[in-house]
């Protein structure tokens, strides 16, 4: 090999090493740049998203605040509508109680009128007579003997005059054991005592009620003689 070719590769040799250097000396500093530039645009990006998650969470933390007034105000409406439904159901009850009670009281008062009014239709003799005077008594206060035609009245009477024994517009006198009210009607329903009526020798063909040898509230009719005399009850004329 000649010497100087020899020379001039070495030298070559030592000019591309040097050279190879001073580009990795060059690409170095470079490279260093473009890290150091890029981290700061990593760093941007880092604080970007933290950022939106703090945005995120303030968010979410005032949706649940948000949420949580209108389920509060909801349940104070809630309580407040249920408390007022309570009132309106408790004035609702009394309001119905107070019209029960009217309406009681108006039946009361129908009752009374009912009452008064039947007491007035009926009244009894202050003294005694025979059958037929007692009904000569009526009579002349535009009444007649008091004919019974139902268990009620019964009652009703007994009770206005304390069962008192008195005549009744009954009696057999046309038609042994053939009862006839003075309106010339048949006896349908009668409210004998037990035994009754017998017709004790032959002579008792007029009726009374509250027989004083009767020992029940309703059943007291018994036949007396028509010449006895006892108090006697009246009821009004209809007309």
């Amino acid at each position: 090999m000649d010497r100087n070719r020899s020379s001039d590769i070495y030298e070559n040799s030592e000019d591309k090493v040097s050279w190879e250097c001073e580009y990795a000396n060059w690409e170095k500093p470079r490279n260093a740049r473009n890290i150091n530039e890029q981290e700061p645009q990593h760093s941007g990006d880092d604080t970007a998203r933290r950022r939106c998650s703090i945005w995120s969470t303030v968010c979410v933390a005032l949706l649940c605040v948000l949420l949580l007034s209108g389920v509060i105000v909801l349940s104070v409406k809630l309580n407040n509508t249920t408390s007022e439904r309570d009132q309106l159901q408790i004035s609702f009850d009394n309001m119905t109680a107070e019209r029960d009670q009217l309406l009681a009281e108006k039946d009361g008062f129908q009752m009374l009128n009912i009452s008064i009014l039947q007491c007035q239709q009926y009244f009894i003799t202050t003294e005694k007579k025979s059958w037929r005077d007692a009904r000569l008594y009526c009579s002349s206060r535009g009444a007649d003997l008091v004919i019974i035609n139902s268990r009620e009245e019964q009652v009703f009477i007994s009770k206005l005059f304390k069962g008192a024994e008195a005549w009744i517009g009954l009696t057999d006198t046309v038609e042994e054991g053939k009862w006839k009210w003075v309106s010339g009607t048949e006896l349908a329903t009668g409210f004998w005592w037990d035994g009754e009526p017998n017709d004790f020798n032959n002579e008792e063909d007029c009726a009374v009620t509250s027989s004083k040898f009767a020992k029940a509230e309703v059943m007291t009719w018994a036949d007396y003689p028509c010449n006895l005399h006892a108090l006697a009850i009246c009821k009004m004329n209809a007309n």
